[in-house]
């Protein structure tokens, strides 16, 4: 453990996947939030407004940690790649000024008063003020997407003096793949979020704990959830594979097992990927497919890995696999709801213990899809930090000693541990609180009914 690019590497991985946990569950919340809040205003119902006042907590406490473990993310930028702070800090630093001035502030300004200005100001106020945080995160995201997104296809720069320097920022901003990765990672972060919701009421209604507040809530998480799960997989992951077939070849090739040039490729469902020699085993796979989805075409050609420098192939096996337990993940995510949903159509799905368990313990899989999404986009990148400008290895901190990296990681391993067993234990606290309990009984609600 002595060389210092791979430690910084796996450093960055750390802190990056451990905060990438909490944005998708703020953004989520947020604009589940935003509905929620609505209701209970528009109806003057005092249900919703209590589900708003429980799930307003989880997003405060989400909001909290994350924002802590996303500044460890940036400092990173001037220690261990101070290479590529020089050479792209023209350009990589304006998103992520954008991102401090204009989302971060006006989320988490917006925030307090939607936490503390309950009661105190104007119902229609304290509404906007909750979309404000949704926006203002949906915001935030947008930013940190642009500037990982010019990191996989540059455009609007040019090289002078050693540095790349802008030269139109809107084709910095706008590059091909900006749009198409943005739409799906804030689809992924709405599943996060109707899961987090789903999952929690499927907790509550099965201890006993403010049944019909979580019932309601449960109605509107899983309808909510199979509207989005469908989008991400078309057309947003559509759009996204397109994209990623025309700017990155090498990285498509890599996350669909496609090792040598076809025509008319097929598309693999299921296989373990093996080298040496490159091979996938026990493949599955639907004929001309692949040609399909990424061009329209099922005749149309896809380049192989075969085709490029072996020094610019991308690693296999985490990129193959991460791609396809995302993908896998998301087809569960369309089973799942769509199941709960024709059972609260049909009334049975609050005597069916069994499926509340499973949207209970499903709760963490679209973050670990996310993961996998995350690892598949960057790891397939690779050996690039910015896609055919700048390697992975000449980036790192020419400065910076590896036993320093070493310390620092395991440093932040034990924070991020203690981080993630207290964000567990305040939100499970919060999770068997549930809501509070309704200050006059109401009326039994219908499945049918919780959007009447």
């Amino acid at each position: 453990m002595n060389d210092p690019s791979l430690l910084a590497r796996i450093q960055f991985a750390l802190t990056v996947g451990f905060h990438f946990i909490f944005p998708p569950i703020t953004i989520g919340l947020a604009w589940l939030l935003v509905i929620v809040e609505g209701l209970g205003w528009r109806k003057n119902d005092e249900t919703w407004v209590r589900i708003g006042k429980f799930f307003a907590k989880i997003l405060a406490l989400t909001f909290a940690v994350g924002t802590a473990t996303g500044i460890v993310m940036e400092f990173q930028f001037g220690t261990n790649w101070a290479e590529y702070s020089k050479f792209v800090g023209d350009i990589f630093g304006a998103p992520l000024a954008a991102e401090g001035v204009f989302a971060f502030f006006l989320e988490s300004g917006f925030l307090g008063l939607y936490l503390f200005g309950r009661n105190r100001v104007s119902q229609g106020v304290h509404w906007f003020s909750c979309l404000m945080v949704a926006v203002g995160a949906t915001i935030s995201a947008f930013w940190i997407l642009v500037a990982n997104s010019w990191q996989q296809t540059p455009a609007g720069f040019v090289i002078q003096n050693g540095r790349a320097e802008l030269t139109n920022f809107w084709q910095a901003v706008f590059n091909p793949s900006t749009l198409p990765r943005v739409l799906h990672t804030v689809d992924a972060a709405l599943i996060a979020g109707a899961f987090i919701m789903a999952g929690v009421s499927a907790y509550l209604i099965l201890h006993n704990k403010e049944t019909e507040a979580a019932k309601r809530a449960m109605t509107l998480a899983i309808t909510f959830g199979l509207i989005v799960s469908l989008l991400e997989v078309f057309p947003f992951g559509h759009i996204s594979g397109q994209q990623v077939a025309r700017t990155q070849p090498e990285k498509f090739a890599a996350i669909q097992g496609l090792y040598s040039t076809e025509q008319g490729a097929p598309i693999v469902l299921f296989a373990y990927p093996s080298t040496p020699p490159p091979k996938l085993k026990a493949r599955v796979e639907f004929p001309y497919l692949l040609s399909v989805l990424a061009f329209g075409d099922p005749h149309a050609t896809i380049k192989g890995l075969n085709e490029f420098p072996r020094d610019q192939v991308p690693p296999l096996w985490v990129t193959f696999v991460s791609y396809h337990n995302m993908v896998l993940l998301g087809m569960y995510f369309i089973l799942l709801t769509f199941v709960g949903f024709v059972q609260i159509r049909r009334g049975k799905l609050w005597q069916s213990r069994g499926l509340l368990k499973l949207f209970a313990w499903s709760m963490p899989l679209p973050l670990i899809a996310c993961q996998f999404g995350w690892s598949a986009a960057e790891v397939g990148r690779q050996p690039w930090v910015v896609y055919h400008v700048m390697r992975t290895s000449d980036a790192v901190s020419k400065t910076v000693a590896s036993e320093a990296i070493l310390f620092s990681l395991f440093l932040f391993g034990a924070i991020y541990l203690l981080l993630g067993a207290l964000y567990l234990f305040l939100f499970i606290r919060e999770m068997n609180h549930g809501p509070e309990p309704a200050v006059s009984a109401s009326a039994s609600i219908k499945p049918k009914e919780v959007f009447a």
